[in-house]
């Protein structure tokens, strides 16, 4: 690899490590309050901004050099992470303070997120493309199993502000890491472009011209769903006739370890119809919601959710490089914030809902009808053609289509 995708590779990790520290950490800091109420409050905060801003991010992604923002976000949640540390070492948890800090994590999460993507498909370019995108995940993959714990021990050891505070730092790192990273130059601002409302329609009609991709995303959405009732009802269920805790840790490990497995083997394989392989990798995960809901053997419910989560490990670099191939890059952030909006959106959605569901009709239903609504909304993506179809060509779409040489690197 060249130093510029060990760069690119160093930042994404430190981010992503960064990231999975924040949710352990708050979680354990306003617990301590007694308040389920307080953490509601504190988690809503940081996810509202985020699906708000979503689109305003991606408009933001398209219109200035991808570095750039993603330096500024970084920078951002830099700041908002050190503040947090600073109040959980001065005292006693105060939740407004900890709420509007939240709200300012999340909202530099959004704009992080379609420019960080607009940043991978700008540095990770040519044939080796989907390669890195595999050696990404699996550096994602880690950072995410890793940063739970080491924000429990951090938390239980000498406190939360002090993981806050490593969460600042690394945030730092990966703002150093990827601010500098060369990329091509987005059009300038200014009277030769449209204005935003104009920028953020054009994204949604370039969105609405990829059937494939709004196909996918609303499958995808489903799966979210699934995942989000999994994660809450698969402990209950292994608890209560599986085993045990450890029943649910050694199924949860099975899960990280298929995750990973698959993300490396993306890399590695000849897919001549990736987008086949992204839809049937995402449906197998409706075996894990299928043996959890028919309370199968924790031997089984294991092997499930590690074909399930090898196949979301598998399909994730598959789909980002394919968004990165067939949309056109002055469009790519308008076009990802879509995705990452029903992404953000889905997953909460089925983690509230989980027990009320539950607690109607018991904790099977809810898991089976899940295993049917995610395999057959991903595998109803296969009856279009564009997704059947073998790639022209690893180039990007934009040069595909001959609409010029790639712009001029800053």
């Amino acid at each position: 690899m060249t130093p510029t995708i060990w760069r690119l590779l160093a930042g994404r990790t430190f981010a992503a490590f960064a990231t999975a520290l924040i949710p352990t950490t708050l979680t354990l800091a306003v617990v301590a309050t007694g308040s389920a109420g307080d953490l509601g409050l504190v988690l809503a905060a940081e996810m509202v901004p985020m699906l708000l801003l979503l689109p305003v991010a991606g408009v933001a992604a398209d219109r200035f050099p991808a570095r750039r923002v993603v330096l500024a976000a970084d920078l951002v949640r830099a700041a908002a992470q050190l503040g947090i540390g600073a109040l959980l070492l001065s005292g006693p948890v105060r939740i407004p303070e900890l709420a509007a800090l939240a709200a300012v994590t999340g909202a530099a999460v959004a704009f992080g997120n379609p420019s960080a993507r607009t940043l991978v498909a700008a540095v990770a370019t040519g044939p080796g493309r989907l390669r890195i995108n595999s050696r990404l995940m699996v550096a994602q993959g880690l950072a995410s199993v890793a940063g739970p714990g080491a924000a429990g021990a951090l938390t239980l050891a000498v406190g939360g502000g002090w993981s806050s505070l490593l969460t600042g730092a690394l945030f730092i790192c990966s703002a150093l890491t990827l601010g500098g990273l060369r990329t091509p130059a987005a059009a300038p601002a200014g009277a030769g472009r449209p204005g935003f409302a104009a920028e953020l329609r054009a994204g949604w009609a370039e969105t609405r011209r990829h059937p494939w991709f709004l196909a996918n995303v609303m499958a995808h959405g489903v799966w979210h769903l699934g995942a989000g009732l999994l994660l809450t009802l698969g402990p209950l269920i292994a608890v209560e006739s599986l085993g045990g805790e450890a029943s649910w840790v050694i199924v949860a490990q099975a899960g990280t370890v298929g995750m990973l497995v698959g993300a490396w083997a993306a890399g590695r394989l000849t897919v001549r119809r990736p987008l086949v392989w992204v839809s049937v990798a995402a449906a197998v995960y409706a075996l894990a919601l299928a043996a959890f809901g028919l309370r199968l053997p924790v031997a089984v419910a294991g092997t499930a959710y590690f074909l399930g989560m090898g196949g979301v490990g598998l399909l994730s670099p598959l789909w980002e490089t394919e968004i990165q191939r067939r949309v056109p890059a002055g469009a790519l952030g308008r076009v990802g914030s879509f995705d990452a909006l029903i992404s953000f959106a889905a997953r909460p959605l089925g983690l509230a809902v989980a027990a009320p569901l539950a607690a109607v009709t018991g904790t099977a239903a809810p898991l089976l009808i899940a295993a049917v609504l995610v395999a057959g909304a991903n595998l109803s993506v296969l009856l279009l053609r564009d997704v059947r179809a073998r790639p022209a060509g690893p180039e990007h779409a934009e040069q595909a289509e001959g609409k010029g040489a790639p712009a001029p690197l800053r």
